[in-house]
């Protein structure tokens, strides 16, 4: 391991003649705090990022190093709470039309200044059906003024309700008032875009040497299926509060050689943790477990398009028997809770309702499992086959045989396992060639809509491809909704009508368990899971 020197905190005049990052240390870093001269953070990532395009991603993964690389109007503090990034202020008076004021020393990795106009681009960008953009429904659910209809190619992209006053100010116009409209804008889909950068190379606009983005780092180096690198950018408008100085994404889709990497001193922070080991590591190395709540939850997707899953009897059938108290507890065993809804216990203002056959015990639900499957026609004599898609991962693997024996004990259910590489994955869940996949949801903002509006009928994620009139209107009265106790009915009603016609299997809601080191500073417990790299820092040990 390299040496690393120790330069204390508040000794800003020192830091700045031994060259270490060149500007004053962030007020977050806390006064007396040992670091190391080595300003360098490894983080594991999963996967492979699909795109480091913006307008072109949807996984997490591409996020977190999104995060770095661009930044929106606004950004996610450490509890959540919305903080001003390239906008300094914003204000409505109707939760309809909002004006948002850029700082004016925001700018590009190239040193042009970011402005409102770059804004309006990158939101018109994102709806243009030519972007083919799998987040344009996000515009959508922000009910950006003319979003749909943009999307849809029924209107040209220039009639979005989006529009930039001066260099500085940009307003965006609502069909309807959204109260929560400016949480919305810290995703990465509302990230702006150098305009010319994107004209001048198209689709390789993200490579190295050509991406021109406006967050504390920069694209230095990426190696696919290797490691993505990034270095501070200097023109960022906070530079002064960076530390650290180079970050890099290791794409590493097994656990357990993430765990060992990490535990040999080649990691900062995991993705995720191997679910086998997290007691004992939780035993040997409580100083470096981190589990925090996390608004998302853990489900299977049924193709609502694909017979015999077009029957809401098969799908209850496949749902009811899943153990998920043995899920939750015995195979995950993180803190995970089972889950009976949509929408996480976690979720901000938001209880979720207690549905009817989340009482039933797991003898109740097994036999009415049985009794729905065979009434579908299926038993011994016929029992029920398909495919369960996953993407590459140890601990959905584990899951994904765990659920198959149960079902093949209860139902006689015959299912093949297979998996993808996340790429293949998601291109394969998007084109619908797929019966039963695995899915997650991680809130894209901390509210329940977040999360129900996934199986709107046309939502851009709704790989399943369900769809319930009632459910539509319920969602769609929700965003006319003037206070949160009405809001949050018409979500409960909205959950309810899922219960019943189960377009999805919610398994257990997460938690965000990784590995930290102890010498990696100011780590949040978002609960969004929103890390910035920025407001990190390396403690010498």
């Amino acid at each position: 391991m390299t040496f690393q020197k120790t330069i204390l905190a508040s000794s800003l005049f020192s830091l700045l003649s031994l060259g270490l990052s060149g500007q004053a240390l962030a007020a977050e870093v806390p006064e007396g705090t040992r670091l190391a001269e080595v300003q360098q953070l490894v983080r594991g990532n999963g996967s492979e990022p699909a795109s480091l395009d913006p307008h072109k991603t949807e996984g997490v993964p591409e996020s977190n190093v999104l995060r770095d690389l661009f930044e929106g109007l606004v950004t996610s503090g450490p509890n959540g709470e919305i903080l001003p990034g390239v906008a300094e202020r914003w204000e409505t008076a109707d939760n309809q039309v909002y004006r948002f004021h850029l700082r004016e020393d925001a700018r590009w990795s190239n040193g042009d200044p970011v402005t409102a106009h770059d804004f309006e681009y990158a939101f018109k960008r994102a709806v243009d059906p030519r972007t083919a953009s799998p987040y344009s429904w996000y515009m959508e659910k922000a009910t950006i003024e003319n979003a749909t209809e943009v999307v849809n190619g029924k209107l040209p992209p220039e009639a979005l309700g989006v529009r930039a006053l001066d260099d500085h100010t940009l307003e965006v116009t609502l069909a309807k008032p959204v109260p929560y409209f400016v949480g919305m804008m810290f995703h990465t889909t509302t990230y702006p875009v150098h305009r010319a950068t994107v004209e001048k190379y198209g689709d390789e606009w993200t490579r190295v040497g050509n991406m021109v983005s406006n967050g504390a780092y920069t694209l230095s180096n990426w190696v696919v299926n290797e490691r993505i690198e990034l270095k501070r950018n200097e023109h960022y408008w906070d530079n002064a509060s960076t530390v650290v100085e180079q970050v890099t994404y290791l794409p590493i889709p097994s656990q357990n050689a993430e765990m060992n990497r990490f535990l040999s001193g080649e990691l900062d922070m995991t993705y995720e943790i191997p679910l086998e080991h997290f007691k004992r590591l939780s035993s040997q190395h409580p100083d470096k477990v981190r589990v925090g709540g996390y608004v998302g939850t853990y489900y299977y997707q049924f193709n609502t398009r694909k017979p015999p899953f077009d029957d809401a009897r098969v799908r209850n059938a496949l749902s009811y028997a899943i153990d998920r108290d043995i899920i939750a507890n015995m195979v995950m065993g993180q803190g995970e809770i089972p889950a009976y809804t949509l929408a996480p216990e976690v979720v901000d203002g938001f209880t979720p309702p207690a549905v009817a056959w989340a009482d039933w015990s797991q003898a109740e639900r097994d036999a009415r499992a049985k009794a729905l499957i065979e009434e579908a026609g299926y038993g011994k004599g016929k029992p029920l086959k398909f495919q369960l898609l996953y993407n590459t991962n140890d601990n959905h693997r584990k899951v994904a045989v765990a659920i198959a024996s149960m079902w093949k004990k209860h139902l006689g259910v015959e299912v093949e396992l297979v998996n993808q590489e996340w790429k293949t994955y998601l291109d394969t869940k998007t084109q619908g060639n797929f019966e039963v996949a695995r899915a997650g949801w991680i809130a894209d903002y901390n509210e329940a809509s977040s999360m129900l509006d996934l199986m709107q009928t046309t939502h851009g994620n709704n790989d399943g491809k369900y769809s319930n009139p009632e459910f539509d209107r319920l969602m769609a009265d929700s965003r006319l909704a003037t206070d949160d106790e009405t809001r949050n009915q018409l979500y409960a009603q909205a959950e309810e009508i899922l219960a019943v016609d189960m377009p999805i299997a919610p398994i257990y809601q997460y938690v965000k368990a990784r590995l930290v080191q102890p010498h990696v500073g100011g780590y949040p417990d978002n609960p969004l899971d929103n890390i910035y790299s920025k407001d990190l820092y390396i403690q010498a040990n």
